[in-house]
């Protein structure tokens, strides 16, 4: 049948083929992988339908498309490591653009109609599926890294001035961050116990953890660096709360549909202010107390 289109039209339908081949064994991965009963059918029968599309499109090219095995292993890497609610809206990124495609091959594959409303459908389903856990407590988790990055972020800046060594900078950052991580997640814990919540517990740890993973984030680079690079320290400190604000703020943008750039800017401005202010704190301290160690 691929003698009857344009060759324009048969390579887009082999990349139409080959991605609907890879989404099939993503979906398929990640479902045996997901314990709720209801969201693993229904990621199983879209990932029938990717199948089916594929089928579709062979009887046009007449060829047997491979997946992306890297693609595939990419997607499922992700979900191990953000959950499936993420990983999904970020294939639904693409399949929006494969929408378009579609609508523009049906005047020569009336099929393309029929596929372009198979993919709508799915993100309305996909949206329905939106019960992990994880996003339960987003609000825990950005208390928890919005704090540590703040107060961290601020101490280090205002330690690396005022020491001038790696080692004393690391020692107070990690006991002020542990302390502080401890603190935290007991503030959390009461919190949501005089609100009469269930899950206290939980979302305390999660606030607790979210810290935690930021307080050794961000000592890091003054435990791995020689005493005396303090300030080579400093910078990689920086650029590693800009990497964490990024990376978090993109997270919360694709898994719940929220504004990336207001909020990233709005979050690095605060973390990056503090930390400039308490470095003038650290030098006005260094240099009126007469400090010197």
């Amino acid at each position: 049948m691929s003698n009857q289109l344009s060759e324009k039209t048969v390579s887009a339908l082999l990349k139409l083929q080959r991605n609907e081949m890879t989404e099939y064994y993503v979906y398929r991965k990640i479902a045996s992988r997901t314990k709720d009963a209801h969201n693993r059918e229904v990621l199983t029968r879209i990932g029938e339908d990717e199948r089916r599309h594929a089928g579709i499109w062979k009887g046009y090219t007449g060829i047997e498309a491979k997946p992306n095995r890297l693609k595939v292993f990419w997607y499922s890497l992700i979900s191990l490591l953000f959950g499936f609610t993420f990983t999904l809206k970020l294939m639904e990124k693409g399949e929006d653009r494969g929408t378009e495609k579609y609508i523009r091959l049906v005047d020569e594959v009336p099929e393309a109609r029929g596929i372009s409303e198979d993919e709508e459908r799915h993100e309305a389903q996909l949206l329905a599926l939106l019960d992990e856990e994880r996003l339960h407590y987003v609000g825990s988790m950005v208390l928890g890294l919005n704090d540590a990055l703040v107060e961290l972020t601020g101490t280090l800046a205002g330690l690396t001035f005022a020491l001038q060594n790696n080692s004393l900078v690391a020692l107070s950052g990690l006991i002020t961050g542990i302390s502080a991580t401890l603190s935290m997640a007991s503030s959390e814990f009461l919190s949501a116990r005089s609100e009469g919540r269930k899950d206290a517990l939980k979302s305390s740890i999660y606030t607790g953890i979210a810290y935690l993973i930021t307080v050794a984030l961000l000592v890091l680079p003054y435990l791995l660096m020689p005493e005396n690079a303090f300030w080579a320290s400093l910078i990689t400190m920086l650029v590693i709360v800009v990497a964490i604000i990024f990376v978090f703020n993109y997270y919360i943008s694709v898994a719940q549909g929220l504004q990336f750039r207001s909020r990233f800017l709005e979050m690095a401005g605060i973390s990056l202010g503090v930390a400039t202010l308490s470095f003038v704190v650290g030098l006005l301290v260094k240099q009126f107390l007469g400090v010197d160690v």
